[in-house]
């Protein structure tokens, strides 16, 4: 197959699959895995086993392990270290150890069995760290346990990755092999680790004073390709050298640029990894053998979760929170992919083993999101300590909360939530805070501000913070789904209390305000604002005036504010491209459908389009009337989203 046939189709199922599953809210990964199986030689055969393919997948993993390099931090190591090593380790060698004896039993030889029980304990970093951000919990304790976990099992790849081609050599130089591939890798980390940070700091400061992003993105990849290919050359594994390479990038002043720059290719290099894994599944074999990949799926998740949970309760961790940490490194992970691949072509596990355990990852790893929805429910039915904790904290809060009247619930206590705490109780106000942080939660109580530990999105905490009492509610973190649901509780209980939500943008600030939030104060409008307020009284406005404008603003629910014109540096993901109003300038001209029609007649309205201003001679007028005729070479603004800007476009000039 020609090159750019292969490019093509790689690209081609690689969109679909990930359009899919960021529909379903999973994780894009998922999709490559998806779409890997569809094109793969096992099913439609778009993509056959050659060389091309996994030469593209390599590339993948260098800049995997370059990104886990250019996270890791020595400081944050140390600080975590009881978690890390202690916790970390004691997970990753147990695993190991009881993966290599069922492996043994089931007549799998000893080199692939190491192989297998390593892919096995492994979890998935990439999926589970973005499903506790998006929860809010990787400060919480538990989300502490696991991304220490999460940390030691990063690190371990790395010696797995130099482990797995030894295990290849015959038993008699097996142990030569490993000796001397320790002894490079020492060697090598030492050199590069030792001498490498000067020279690397030096390197990447003459590159930054050239001012050119093309000239940093190359020496980008070039550092990160030579280090691949130093350590390859050294007899040791591409991943090792990337490792390294973006280990001495985090020390450097240029971290978050190379981070920035390096995320578009490792994101589509790393999604052509995933893509070759998937077409080394066979659906046929699978099917046969699936009361098989049932059994791996549940010793999967079974052993991993009673292993964590042990050491969990071994650490002194409550069993609500050694439940948690377990739950979540149950499935497997991406790097397990990463060993099962080098594995396969080192011919160390049988065919059928390899689609076995690669069917059963694959599902885990579906499972996973499913597996964090639950957790709460699952917590609250297995754990005792989970309802004392909870039980505890509403008796806080009640108490705390008794006997006060028309105080204010502010919900979340981060920086915004501190700030606004101290401005109402410097007006004599009472305050009640509430915060899903414990660490938070317990340094600003010992301080005496009045902060307690609870979930306001439910309606049982609300009540025992004195919702029927209060004054009004206070919604100080930017999360529209937590602060729908918070609206919603407040006014199924107490209609005629005001909500005061805060937010990003304007983006959602129509929904929260229909949804009955009595005011919206969206972050950037707001700054904008004050900008604003400052420079006309820099330049001689009158106060009054400036704050009648502000006023007017405000009551017209920011309209003036509404939607900008993007450009190249702003920011283009999907949700912001997709999601967000913007502002659109459309030239009428000769020969335009809408030259002479009223705007009442072009029902621009009934496609989801405001039109905010009309430029006519140079003369721009806002907010024009329905029955404003358009003219040859009038300049229209439009407002909205970017799917109803097109067709209210082809509206204007084609009819």
């Amino acid at each position: 197959m020609a090159t750019l046939e292969l490019v093509l189709i790689l690209l081609l199922s690689a969109s679909l699959g990930v359009t899919l599953f960021r529909r379903l809210g999973l994780p894009a990964m998922l999709g490559y895995l998806l779409a890997g199986i569809v094109i793969g030689p096992h099913a439609t055969g778009l993509i056959p086993p050659d060389t091309a393919t996994q030469g593209l997948a390599e590339f993948g993993v260098i800049f995997l392990m370059f990104t886990v390099g250019l996270e890791f931090s020595l400081a944050q190591l140390m600080a975590m270290r009881r978690t890390v090593f202690g916790l970390g380790g004691a997970q990753m060698l147990l695993t190991l150890g009881l993966g290599l004896l069922l492996s043994l039993a089931l007549g799998i030889a000893w080199q692939g069995s190491v192989a297998l029980a390593g892919a096995l304990a492994l979890s998935s970093t990439a999926i589970i760290s973005r499903l506790l951000s998006e929860r809010l919990e990787l400060k919480s304790t538990h989300g502490q346990r696991i991304m220490g976990i999460m940390l030691f099992q990063d690190l371990a790849v790395v010696p797995l990755l130099v482990l797995i081609p030894a295990l290849a050599q015959g038993q008699g130089a097996l142990g030569h092999t490993l000796l001397l591939a320790g002894l490079k890798a020492v060697l090598a980390l030492a050199l590069l680790l030792g001498f490498g940070k000067r020279w690397m700091n030096r390197w990447f400061h003459w590159v930054a004073q050239q001012k050119t992003s093309e000239v940093f993105i190359l020496n980008v990849l070039l550092v990160t390709l030579f280090m691949a290919w130093v350590t390859q050359r050294a007899g040791l594994s591409l991943a090792l050298g990337a490792f390294i390479s973006g280990v001495l990038l985090a020390e450097t002043d240029y971290r978050y640029q190379v981070e920035d720059y390096i995320k578009p290719f490792r994101d589509v290099l790393l999604g052509l990894f995933f893509i070759t894994i998937g077409t080394l599944l066979d659906l046929s074999v699978v099917l046969a053998q699936l009361p098989w990949v049932i059994a791996t799926l549940l010793a999967l998740l079974g052993f991993k979760l009673i292993i964590v949970f042990a050491l969990g309760r071994w650490f002194r961790d409550v069993d609500s929170v050694a439940l948690r940490t377990a739950l979540a490194v149950a499935p497997a992970g991406e790097f397990g992919f990463v060993l099962l691949a080098q594995a396969e072509g080192l011919k160390l596990l049988p065919e059928s083993v390899l689609q076995i355990v690669l069917a059963a990852m694959l599902i885990s790893m579906l499972l996973s999101p499913l597996i964090m929805m639950m957790s709460d429910r699952i917590v609250l039915y297995c754990c005792a300590s989970e309802w004392t904790l909870r039980s505890l904290a509403l008796h806080e809060l009640s108490a705390r909360s008794y006997g006060v009247q028309r105080h204010v619930i502010v919900c979340g206590y981060g920086r915004s939530g501190q700030n606004l705490s101290r401005f109402l109780e410097q007006e004599g106000l009472s305050v009640i805070a509430l915060d899903m942080d414990p660490q938070r939660v317990r340094a600003a109580a010992t301080a005496g501000d009045s902060v307690v530990f609870g979930d306001a999105v439910r309606s049982e905490v609300l009540i025992a913070a004195g919702l029927h009492r209060a004054a009004a509610v206070v919604v100080t973190f930017a999360d529209t789904h937590a602060s729908l649901a918070i609206i919603s509780q407040v006014r199924e209980m107490e209609p005629g209390l005001p909500v005061i939500v805060r937010t990003y943008d304007d983006m959602d600030l129509d929904q929260l305000k229909d949804a009955g939030a009595a005011e919206v104060v969206p972050e950037i409008l707001e700054g904008s604002l004050m900008l604003a307020s400052h420079a006309m009284l820099e330049l001689g406005v009158p106060l009054a005036r400036v704050l009648k404008r502000i006023r007017q603003v405000r009551s017209e629910r920011y309209h003036l504010m509404r939607g900008f014109f993007r450009g190249m540096t702003d920011d283009s993901t999907e949700h912001a491209e997709q999601n967000q109003p913007r502002l659109h300038s459309i030239v009428m001209g000769e020969g335009a459908y809408a030259n002479g029609r009223q705007l009442r007649d072009l029902d621009l309205d009934g496609l989801g389009v405001e039109v905010t201003a009309i430029r006519r001679h140079g003369i721009r007028g806002l907010r024009p009337t329905p029955d404003m005729a358009l003219a040859a070479m009038d300049v229209i603004v439009l407002l909205g989203l970017p799917d109803s800007l097109a067709r209210a476009e082809t509206r204007l000039l084609q009819g």
